[in-house]
């Protein structure tokens, strides 16, 4: 049995197939990006610069770019760039890593949202992150931070799979997620069908276990005042900071 390669996660094949999958299991970029542009007015009523960190292939970046004058976002992986510049051909994204990003410009608020801090390496790299994140506030700014799962709440061994159609294509994902340390190692296998046959492959990530007092810690290191929102669209929550 030949086993399907392992591709870089967030890579071009992943890149493809990820948001139609995301979409067919109920997640709205657009009702999600609303709800955070509601919640940074009722702090910042006259917001009108947004930052979004990890902006991916720009879905929630499309809906903040018609809210706000000012627009930009940010993204490491090059295929997830690549996807949103393509999409939104007139807001810059940049090329860069959120644990050290300068942009020499400050906006009303930042976002950083579907777990993207989880990426990083360790606490250090959620405390540079959210740093860096302040760093690119003004006075009295917002940021928005989407964590992944609080350790206590973490299923080790969780199972997950979804199959969704549309347009002539069929995307088939089964996942297994186990602890690795203070990590999570979610391991996902794709099979994607079209009219050109089918192809397999398998990504692996892994997302950091941070608790809440360590996200709480981070963004008051950070110069951030912060409330902790559990629930939100996502099950997981939502961290709001103001920059003080």
């Amino acid at each position: 049995m030949t086993l399907p390669p392992t591709v870089e996660t967030f890579g071009p094949e992943h890149a493809d197939v990820y948001e139609t999958m995301y979409r067919a299991r109920g997640k709205s970029w657009e009702a999600e990006a609303a709800d955070v542009v509601r919640r940074i007015r009722e702090l910042s009523p006259g917001a009108s610069s947004l930052l979004d960190v990890g902006c991916g292939t720009g879905a929630h970046l499309a809906v903040f770019a018609e809210d706000v004058e000012r627009a930009e976002g940010l993204e490491f992986s090059a295929a997830m760039r690549e996807r949103a510049r393509r999409r939104l051909p007139s807001v810059p994204v940049h090329d860069g890593d959120m644990r050290g990003f300068r942009l020499g410009r400050a906006f009303d608020a930042v976002t950083c949202l579907f777990t993207a801090v989880n990426y990083v390496d360790g606490v250090a790299g959620l405390d540079a992150a959210v740093r860096s994140m302040a760093d690119h506030l003004e006075p009295g700014g917002v940021l928005v931070l989407e964590p992944w799962w609080f350790p206590e709440r973490f299923i080790d061994g969780h199972v997950g799979g979804d199959v969704v159609t549309e347009g002539g294509l069929t995307i088939a994902r089964v996942s297994h997620s186990t602890l690795a340390g203070r990590a999570t190692r979610l391991e996902a296998h794709w099979v994607v069908a079209d009219a050109s046959g089918i192809r397999r492959f398998t990504e692996v990530e892994f997302l950091m276990l941070f608790d809440e007092a360590e996200y709480r810690a981070a963004f008051d290191a950070a110069g951030c005042d912060v409330e902790y929102h559990p629930g939100w669209l996502t099950g997981r929550g939502l961290f709001v900071g103001v920059r003080r």
